[in-house]
């Protein structure tokens, strides 16, 4: 008897912008499992409707402490709510406050690096790197400064 593919259910956090769109050009990655989405804002919600539930937390950054919190309340809610097994996400902020939140669960984190990101790791890819499962950056000088980095050509 054949063994039966497990549906997955991933998580894809993601600011709004360009991070969303560079993260709906994989969405054949994710096809056939359960997704649910973390944003930023509601300009995006009804583009990601399709792929499951929603989730608006707000932008934060590191300059905005308050924010962050209230950021962090809302990813909280969120992952507890659905308890994903993966989380992807190619940033910002809110991608790295929900891949901690993922690993603190147990999700297995995959981080991709913008590919606008030429010539070093981002904040929050700084901060990722080291509890993500798999971290992936589209410049090869990039993979070459950083251990537990690959690089598998430019996915987005």
């Amino acid at each position: 008897m054949a063994k039966r593919k497990q549906k997955l259910r991933i998580c894809l956090a993601a600011s709004a912008g360009g991070h969303v769109s560079q993260l709906l050009k994989l969405a054949s990655s994710w096809e056939g499992h359960e997704t649910v989405c973390i944003v930023t804002t509601d300009v995006v919600r009804n583009r990601l409707a399709e792929l499951g539930r929603v989730y608006v937390v707000g932008e934060c950054n590191h300059r905005y402490p308050l924010r962050v919190m209230k950021v962090l309340l809302r990813c909280i809610r969120a992952i507890l709510r659905e308890y994903p097994d993966v989380l992807i996400s190619t940033g910002a902020a809110v991608g790295c406050i929900a891949c901690f939140l993922g690993k603190l669960i147990g999700a297995k984190v995959i981080w991709i690096e913008s590919i606008a990101n030429v010539e070093g790791l981002s904040l929050s890819g700084k901060m990722v790197r080291p509890i993500a499962n798999l971290f992936i950056v589209q410049w090869p000088q990039i993979a070459e400064q950083y251990s537990n980095v690959e690089y598998l050509g430019a996915l987005i």
